[in-house]
């Protein structure tokens, strides 16, 4: 017999359900970029359309294992989101600011 997901989780001990919570928040923090797009409810064609590229172009930009920071960010913000670049390092965690093509000087 199913049973309702909210039936569930009200039986969880308030330890269970805040371990529950952090293990959700980290898988969804760790989401690849198709899995990122589908949970935004966004077909390849719509972002291609935003970006300006073919569907197919997405479909190999989603199955790549390494991009350029600019697609990323465009890829991002053709999803509405915002990309922000941080190092962790064991003094504490720095943001990386513009890191646009324009601001490498040679």
């Amino acid at each position: 017999m199913a049973r309702k997901f909210s039936t569930l989780r009200a039986k969880l001990s308030p330890a269970a359900r805040a371990a529950s919570e952090r293990e959700f928040a980290q898988l969804r923090a760790e989401l690849p970029l198709n899995q990122l797009r589908q949970a935004l409810k966004l077909s390849q064609q719509q972002i291609a359309a935003e970006m300006g590229v073919s569907q197919a172009a997405i479909s190999l930009l989603e199955n790549r294992e390494d991009l350029l920071v600019g697609t990323l960010r465009r890829f991002i913000e053709a999803m509405g989101g915002e990309l922000e670049l941080r190092a962790r390092f064991p003094s504490g965690e720095v943001t990386l600011d513009d890191l646009s093509s324009k601001s490498r000087a040679a």
